[in-house]
C-alpha cells in the first residue's frame, strides 16, 4: 500500500483502474456541430424518475459544451466500436466524415449496445470532474458485446 508519497497519485488512479468499467461515447449538437465525449464513469442511478449519471473532466476542452448542454445521447460502445475512442480523443476526427442519426431532441446517434437520450437534470461538484445526472426520456437496446476499460486499456468480455 502507498500512502501520501509522490506514487499517491499515480497509484490511486491504478486502484482505480482495478474496476473494470463499460465505456460510453456522450453526444451532443452544438452550435459548431455534433461533439461527441468517450467517458467510462456512466452509472445508473434511479429507474423511478429514470435518471443516468456520468461524469466529465473539467480539464477537458470539451467540458462547457456538455456541462452547459441541455440534451445529450449516451451510447453504451460494444467491443466492435473501440475505434470510436480514438475518433473522439483528443486531436481525433470526431464526426468529420461519420455517418449519424438524429433522436428527437436533435442529438446526434450511432449504433451502440443501449443508448439513452436524457435531458440535463442535474449537475453536482466532483472535484476535477463534474457529476451530471440525465433524465432519460427514452432509450434503444441494440445487440453485441460490450467494449470493455481495465487497467488502462480497452477490450472485451470473456463470460
Amino acid at each position: 500500500m502507498i500512502e501520501n508519497d509522490s506514487r499517491a497519485g499515480r497509484a490511486l488512479r491504478d486502484a482505480f483502474g482495478q474496476f473494470a468499467t463499460g465505456v460510453t461515447l456522450i453526444t451532443t449538437m452544438t452550435d459548431e456541430g455534433p461533439l461527441g465525449f468517450v467517458a467510462n464513469s456512466f452509472s445508473s442511478v434511479s429507474l423511478e424518475p429514470p435518471l443516468v449519471l456520468w461524469s466529465p473532466a473539467r480539464a477537458s476542452r470539451r467540458f462547457a459544451a456538455f456541462a452547459e448542454a441541455r440534451s445529450y445521447a449516451i451510447h453504451v460502445l460494444g467491443a466492435d466500436q473501440a475505434g470510436l475512442i480514438t475518433r473522439f480523443s483528443r486531436g481525433g476526427a470526431g464526426f468529420d466524415g461519420l455517418e449519424h442519426g438524429l433522436n428527437a431532441a436533435g442529438q446526434p446517434t450511432l449504433p451502440a449496445l443501449a443508448r439513452f437520450d436524457c435531458a440535463a437534470h442535474a449537475a453536482h461538484d466532483g472535484g476535477d470532474h463534474a457529476i451530471l445526472v440525465g433524465l432519460v426520456e427514452g432509450f434503444v437496446i441494440g445487440e453485441g458485446a460490450p467494449l470493455v476499460f481495465f487497467q488502462g486499456g480497452y477490450g472485451g468480455f470473456a463470460g
